[in-house]
């Protein structure tokens, strides 16, 4: 009886980050190549991607506090972001990145701060509720050896 109310909450967990615009379907694909061989790929591929977003948010962070502001450098910084967050399916993340790249592009200092508070806060968000994600697997999993 646990668990299947276990594996009922991370099904709805889990589609409700698709529902609600957080994951795309490239986080089905790296799904698909979990496998017994490696029952943990998702979560290591996720725990790398927040390792390494969180570096390039201190990256951002401090070139947005330079004067003049290097919009190139800003750019790059996103655009490996974005193509960081894409590899896991992080589809909010990765629409506000490419907010972010248009007020690159437009060169609005103020809308890149603005547009930068939402990458952060999307990430955040996304990290809070795949952690959550996570942990509900974690618990199936040991209730499953115990049964």
């Amino acid at each position: 009886m646990e668990l299947n109310h276990i594996m009922r909450q991370s099904k709805f967990t889990r589609n409700s980050l698709f529902e609600q615009g957080y994951l795309d379907e490239q986080f089905t694909q790296l799904e698909d190549l979990q496998d017994d061989a490696n029952p943990n790929f998702v979560k290591e591929i996720v725990t790398l991607f927040f390792s390494d977003s969180t570096r390039l948010i201190r990256n951002v962070e401090t070139a947005l506090e330079s004067y003049p502001l290097d919009f190139c450098k800003l750019d790059d910084y996103m655009h490996q972001f974005m193509g960081s967050s894409s590899s896991i399916g992080a589809k909010k993340v990765k629409e506000e990145c490419t907010q972010f790249q248009e007020c690159c592009k437009a060169r609005n200092g103020q809308g890149c701060i603005r547009a930068f508070q939402r990458v952060k806060q999307e990430h955040a968000t996304l990290k809070r509720k795949l952690e959550t994600y996570f942990q509900i697997l974690k618990q199936g999993a040991k209730t499953s050896k115990v049964e």
